[in-house]
């Protein structure tokens, strides 16, 4: 049994109990830490590689003797690179709006309308995320090349994103479970149609999964390397900056320090993008329950 000691002071069970707890809390944080510098120092490697000089770039020194800025500005004036920005902010923002607005009316059915065949229309949501592009992508390139003569553009995977995604279908669903089902009566009885309802209703309470939703296609559309290469691969003038990426290292593949600038350059808007969005994305991917 611990002894006590006068004066209130703690008894050798309290200060155990107390130093067990310092140490948990040393062990939690600093496994926290290691994790996040395991995440964080290869940016970190990148970036300030991307600010050496040709001599420099890829030696034992791991700061820049002298910080070139003028790397951002050489890979900019790279011919193309530009426009393969553009073209990949066309595909990643306008494939994120068709997304959003495709999927939303789906997954509202889905969650709030009773009819015959609901479960089997979700099996086929399921199905289809299970389904690797790669198995349909022979059929998919002759019908947009040979059918509609858009190879060497990036409509073929702008145009299907109009007509929904099955993730983000699903992701939708899950989340429209948790809205209550009193607000849509409540809705219905003071007049509201389902349209009506969907949009003044359901949607302002869904707005953190809407973003969790957008933000996975914005990031899918932004790192996408397979779709271009496909579709794209023989017009320069459509290439996106996955794709751009991979000629602008081969033709600079001596030049780490112009490599690493153009891979902070297409990074970094990705990034900012999560940075400004974190908090609704980590509360609707939170808030999207497995409610069935």
């Amino acid at each position: 049994m611990a002894a006590t000691h006068r004066g209130g002071r703690p008894t050798t069970a309290a200060r155990a109990a107390r130093r067990r707890a310092v140490l948990h809390w040393i062990g939690v944080h600093a496994l926290a830490v290691a994790a996040a510098l395991f995440f964080v120092l290869p940016f970190v490697f990148v970036l300030l590689t991307s600010l050496m000089s040709d001599q420099q770039a890829l030696t034992r020194d791991l700061v820049p003797r002298t910080w070139q800025w003028e790397n951002y500005t050489r890979v900019l004036d790279t011919p193309g690179f530009l426009t393969w920005w553009r073209n990949t902010l066309l595909y990643a923002g306008l494939g994120t709006v068709l997304t959003v607005v495709s999927s939303i009316p789906v997954a509202y059915a889905l969650a709030k309308f009773r009819f015959r065949g609901r479960r089997l229309a979700m099996m086929l949501v399921i199905s289809m995320m299970m389904l690797p592009p790669q198995v349909i992508i022979i059929p998919m390139y002759l019908f947009w090349a040979k059918e509609m003569d858009l190879a060497g553009t990036l409509w073929p995977l702008i145009v299907p994103m109009a007509f929904g995604d099955a993730f983000s279908v699903f992701l939708l669903r899950q989340f429209l479970l948790t809205v209550p089902d009193e607000y849509l009566d409540a809705a219905r009885v003071d007049g509201c149609g389902e349209v009506r309802t969907l949009l003044k209703v359901v949607l302002p309470m869904a707005k953190p999964g809407i973003a969790a939703v957008a933000l996975f296609q914005f990031f899918y559309a932004w790192n996408d390397y397979f779709g271009p290469q496909i579709y794209a691969s023989e017009n320069p003038a459509a290439w996106t900056l996955s794709y751009g990426l991979e000629s602008f290292k081969g033709a600079h593949h001596t030049d780490w320090n112009l490599t690493m600038a153009a891979t902070v350059l297409v990074m970094a808007p990705v990034i900012l993008v999560f940075f400004f969005a974190q908090r609704a994305f980590v509360e609707g991917v939170t808030l999207t329950g497995v409610k069935g």
